[in-house]
């Protein structure tokens, strides 16, 4: 009798993981992100109940092209949010790309 044999399995690519990882989170933040809850945050929410919400002051980014999870200028909420989030996964993505980078070239030093 001869040992059973296991299926070939194909592992996915790190390019492929990474275009689909971004590709999935690019869906989520353009469109899915305009359903999200509209109530307050954890930390609004407690500041509301311990009564100190109203001592809250204006951020110093709070006239920034970004502040409030919207780009200021879109009058849509829809695309305003969206576009906001697509922002996000792209600042996110680029660092952890320099992150890649830079770690990569780190390794390759002490290699050599």
């Amino acid at each position: 009798m001869s040992a059973p044999t296991r299926p070939a399995t194909r592992r996915a690519s790190t390019r492929t993981v990474v275009v689909v990882g971004l590709a999935v989170s690019l869906l989520l933040a353009a469109v899915v992100s305009f359903y999200a809850s509209g109530h307050p945050d954890g930390l609004e929410f407690v500041s509301r109940t311990l009564g100190f919400g109203d001592a809250a002051r204006s951020s110093a980014t709070a006239g920034s092209p970004l502040a409030g999870y919207t780009v200021r200028g879109v009058s849509d909420a829809r695309v305003s949010g969206g576009l906001a989030g697509v922002a996000g996964v792209l600042a996110t993505g680029l660092v952890m790309a320099a992150l890649v980078v830079l770690l990569r070239r780190l390794a390759r030093r002490r290699r050599d």
